[in-house]
């Protein structure tokens, strides 16, 4: 049910892009440092909604590895004190009488 919720939301999503694209089709003139160049509007919209985009993934890469590799201590940390507490249980009790 989830998934079929997930397909309409994003067939309603495209459905809008392309509602978008189609009022904002007038050409813009785009000024680079290399030229110009006269480019749709919606066009020119989505490239610099797509480039943010990854520029901020690309950003938060750093932190994202930083925090899975403290993931993989903190799971060796609990295996080796798992480990421990296993053992300390085995270990006979000694009568102290």
């Amino acid at each position: 049910m989830s998934r079929l919720l997930a397909y309409v939301v994003l067939a309603a999503l495209v459905l809008l892009g392309l509602a978008f694209a189609v009022v904002n089709a007038k050409p813009v003139e785009l000024n680079y440092f290399l030229g110009t160049r006269e480019v749709p509007l919606a066009l020119t919209l989505v490239l610099t909604l797509a480039g943010g985009a990854l520029l901020g993934v690309l950003f938060s890469l750093g932190l994202v590895i930083r925090l899975k590799r403290e993931t993989q201590r903190l799971r060796r940390q609990v295996r080796l004190a798992e480990q421990e507490v296993t053992n300390l249980r085995s270990i006979p009790l000694k009568d102290t009488r």
